[in-house]
């Protein structure tokens, strides 16, 4: 009899006290916008793949000196600015896509690159460069990265040339950020991305973000935006 009772009252229970997954159910579906549409820059065209020189002071970055356009060699891809956004392509003359960021690389370039290269000096030191032609780039660039070849074979050929400390470079990187950011065309693309956000998340009925929005050139540590390029 008292087993009899003690179901029942379990039985009771059971459709007097809601299940965890029968109460408080809050089914929330939210679609994001579709990514916005980003213009895709023109072709290069060269009569030949361009031979490229390894840039001082930085970690295995290679520059195309004889392109009229920015044009750089980094971690397995071509790297190039357009009107203040980046794109990347596995080749140097087709396939660019946009890339959301600033490559880590770019602000240990020095901006005064292309007059070094024209001179043969850099700060002040003889710089005699390597012109290296680019099927010997595809087939070694990842060997060299690994090794460290350009900082250690002869201070990328500068002679008597003392590296820049790690403390030197990140202060020149800072700088360098924050002239990148105040670019017309870099200004002007921020604008233009940050209203085309906009206008998609009114569209599509979602609550627009409060706080920052992200901007080209964030500070980050440097291993991490590398680490994060690989992977991609």
């Amino acid at each position: 009899m008292k087993k009899f009772f003690c179901g029942t009252m379990l039985l009771a229970l059971l459709f007097v006290v809601p299940t965890p997954t029968m109460a408080g159910v809050d089914v929330n579906v939210t679609i994001a916008p579709p990514p916005v549409a980003v213009a895709l820059p023109p072709p290069i065209v060269l009569p030949a793949p361009p031979e490229v020189v390894a840039m001082p002071d930085t970690s295995d970055v290679y520059v195309a000196p004889d392109v009229t356009v920015d044009l750089f060699f980094w971690n397995g891809w071509w790297w190039r600015p357009w009107e203040g956004a980046w794109y990347r392509s596995r080749y140097y003359n087709v396939g660019w896509a946009y890339y959301n960021n600033v490559p880590s690389f770019y602000f240990d370039i020095d901006p005064g690159w292309r007059g070094y290269y024209r001179d043969h000096n850099w700060y002040g030191h003889p710089w005699s460069y390597e012109r290296i032609p680019y099927q010997r780039l595809q087939q070694n660039w990842r060997g060299w990265q690994t090794n460290h070849y350009w900082a250690k074979h002869g201070t990328w050929g500068v002679q008597g040339y003392q590296p820049r400390s790690q403390q030197q470079r990140q202060e020149l990187r800072h700088q360098r950020q924050e002239q990148y950011r105040q670019r017309p065309e870099v200004q002007r693309h921020q604008q233009q991305r940050q209203q085309q956000q906009h206008g998609q998340a009114q569209q599509h009925g979602q609550p627009q973000q409060h706080g920052q929005p992200q901007q080209h050139g964030q500070p980050q540590q440097h291993e991490e935006r590398q680490h994060e390029e690989e992977r991609h």
